[in-house]
């Protein structure tokens, strides 16, 4: 095993800070539905109203930054979107990136069923034994929301999807921030300061762009509890909102992109592909001349 441990060692870590990530946050959901201070539904037997929606933003704040405490090893990147901002921008090798996104789905999947575990008695109080659903109008005890991201009711899917790619964007944007050692002006790059930085990053996101679709901003995120909430038998996971499960998988992506993008464009003065010539298609299209 430790021969295991070390080949594997980056991975792992991607695994536990996924997993300590969507444990706070899917657990401060299930606390705050169950107890009953979601949205004026009535508690489960004997909840008291433990949480509010600045409770899960705290949460998922806390998760975060423990959870890049916990996979310091690996770069601590936690979300597939990121990943692939960094493969593009911060010369994340490409070769890691499949074995990245396994390890954060799979924490993922397995912190939905980790919380599901320790819930399921106030799920079934709260829903009915033998009753797992997506919360609607005509359903306002579903349970599915604890673990997946769902949007508002009204909410076009241009919206959805602008709602997760502007939420995605300024997540990477500022992460790029905290980590410019380039900058050398009053403030420079957060060094140790880093998780404790993406806690008010997470807060802020959840805080200003939580209502309308959870804030999954990350696929993992979304699509590892979606996956285990389908397998143990919930309905309508993959139809609720007009099929929107996979604006928290594709907008996601899309928004680190471009947030990397645009700070690279606009501030960052150290090395990336932005800053070479043609914004790096030289060295694409000629590679041996560059």
């Amino acid at each position: 095993w430790p021969k295991v441990k070390i080949a594997l060692k980056e991975p792992i870590a991607e695994f536990w800070g996924t997993f300590i990530l969507v444990l706070f946050g899917d657990a401060a959901i299930a606390q705050t539905m169950l107890s009953g201070t979601a949205a004026g539904r009535a508690s489960s037997p004997g909840g008291a109203g433990f949480g509010a929606w600045d409770t899960i933003s705290w949460a998922w704040g806390l998760g975060l930054m423990l959870g890049v405490y916990v996979a310091g090893d690996s770069g601590a990147f936690l979300n597939p979107a990121i990943c692939l901002a960094s493969c593009i921008f911060r010369k994340l090798p490409w070769r890691r990136l499949p074995m990245y996104w396994l390890a954060e789905f799979l924490g993922a999947f397995v912190a939905a069923g980790v919380v599901y575990g320790n819930y399921v008695n106030g799920i079934n109080q709260y829903e009915g034994h033998g009753i797992r659903s997506v919360a609607s109008a005509d359903n306002p005890t579903g349970t599915a929301g604890i673990f997946a991201t769902f949007p508002a009711s009204d909410l076009t899917k241009a919206s959805q999807f602008f709602d997760q790619f502007i939420g995605s964007a300024l997540l990477v944007f500022l992460i790029w921030t905290l980590k410019d050692d380039s900058n050398k002006g009053k403030f420079v790059a957060s060094g140790a300061w880093f998780p404790l930085g993406l806690f008010f990053v997470m807060m802020g996101i959840a805080t200003a762009f939580g209502w309308q679709t959870g804030f999954a901003i990350n696929p993992a995120r979304d699509l590892g509890p979606r996956v285990m909430i389908a397998a143990i038998g919930y309905s309508g996971v993959w139809s609720a909102g007009g099929y929107y499960f996979w604006v928290p998988i594709v907008a996601p992506f899309c928004g680190a992109v471009v947030g990397a993008f645009l700070y690279d464009i606009f501030i960052y003065t150290g090395e990336t592909p932005v800053n070479t010539p043609w914004m790096g298609l030289k060295k694409l299209l000629n590679p041996k001349r560059t």
